[in-house]
């Protein structure tokens, strides 16, 4: 029995890696360039820079491609033992199919301690240093963040648009400068501008050319006929605060920066605060809901590769098929039917009347039992 242990546990642990590897590759990648294709492609990206933000954004990519690359190797595996008739040598043998298949629930068991450990403590902390690693660039090489044909609203304050810029020169400049309720209150067109850092106090000049602005009445903001209009300048600087940015990087810490500590911290803290106004009793308890969904999610997430085992094995054998791009997009199907579930759950965190904190659960529910009803009708035959 051992030795069946140990072909059937070793052919899945490899092929396991082999598909996670792949898999991490692929999500580790598009992810840089989504993050990094402005900065790769207008400056010089340097090494360390690169190969850090691939090691922050790695933890988060695993929390998906264990369980998909677990799913993938178990079809992958049971669907050749099936076409090549290995089962069925074992089961005249008298090795039973929950007999050969306990090497694999004893690896999903060990993949869901993995990706427990990931999405609790791991991942959330990585996002932290992902964000400080993207706020680093913003501080060190200002100009990395003003790319063509893009809307930079990293700094407080204000939103810029960019439509071309060739080094630290800008051309076809909108600036809109907000208030603290986020309501434009100044909107400036240039026709071109330049940047220009200023280290010593920690900001960045953006001087502005033949430029026009149009601004409210700030005592009549809501009177749109009180707006100043046609104000024109041939050069101007605004200065933009780095610090501020790095302020509100700190403040910024979203749910899924949280560890699991973090957010029953949050979750206490919030389900603490009072008040008569229904507006902000209703911010209060979608707040609550989303943290308890977030806990949830971490948890429920991690017994995804055990979901998987229990209905890729009969799925692999039923369909008797040994070819890899079968196998692949078999999982393929599965994996995306899974994920749309948990994340259908998760776009109703802030809304506590459906419960998405129980909600979030469904996805394991739904593919344990039916896996179950399909390893149990296996084994009776």
């Amino acid at each position: 029995m051992k030795l069946i242990d140990r072909y059937v546990g070793s052919q899945v642990l490899l092929t396991g890696l082999f598909a996670v590897a792949i898999l991490s590759v692929v999500l580790v990648l598009g992810n840089v360039f989504k993050q990094l294709l402005e900065l790769l492609v207008n400056h010089d990206a340097p090494l360390d820079l690169i190969l850090s933000f691939i090691g922050y954004i790695l933890p988060f990519s695993l929390t998906f491609t264990i369980p998909w690359g677990f799913l993938t190797a178990v079809l992958l595996v049971f669907g050749k033992m099936s076409a090549e008739n290995e089962l069925i040598a074992l089961k005249c043998s008298g090795v039973s199919i929950p007999r050969i298949c306990l090497s694999v629930l004893a690896l999903a068991v060990m993949c869901v301690g993995v990706c427990l450990w990931i999405n609790v403590e791991v991942a959330p902390k990585a996002q932290v240093k992902m964000k400080d690693a993207l706020y680093n660039i913003a501080t060190k090489n200002p100009l990395a963040m003003f790319g063509s044909d893009r809307v930079i609203d990293a700094f407080p304050g204000r939103k810029i648009y960019v439509e071309s810029s060739k080094g630290s020169e800008l051309s076809n400049l909108l600036v809109y400068e907000m208030s603290d309720t986020f309501e434009p209150m100044r909107v400036v067109h240039a026709q071109r501008g330049s940047l220009e850092t200023d280290g010593v106090n920690k900001q960045l000049l953006l001087h502005i050319y033949d430029a026009r602005f149009e601004q409210r009445d700030e005592e009549h903001r809501e009177e749109f006929i009180k707006i100043r209009q046609g104000i024109t300048m041939e050069e101007s600087t605004l200065p933009i605060s780095l610090t501020e940015l790095y302020e509100k990087n700190k403040k910024r810490k979203g749910l899924g920066s949280m560890t699991a500590g973090e957010l029953l911290d949050r979750l206490d803290t919030s389900a603490r605060k009072t008040s008569t106004n229904k507006k902000t009793a209703r911010e209060i308890a979608g707040d609550i809901s989303a943290a308890k969904t977030e806990i949830n999610k971490r948890f429920s997430f991690s017994l995804a590769s055990f979901a998987f085992a229990l209905i890729g094995v009969p799925l692999a054998i039923t369909a008797h098929r040994k070819e890899t791009s079968v196998g692949f997009l078999f999982s393929l199907g599965v994996a995306f039917a899974y994920f749309l579930l948990i994340l259908i759950a998760d776009t109703m965190k802030h809304n506590p009347k459906v419960h998405p904190e129980l909600l979030i659960w469904a996805p394991n529910v739904i593919f344990i039992g039916l896996g179950a009803w399909l390893f149990l009708r296996l084994s009776r035959k």
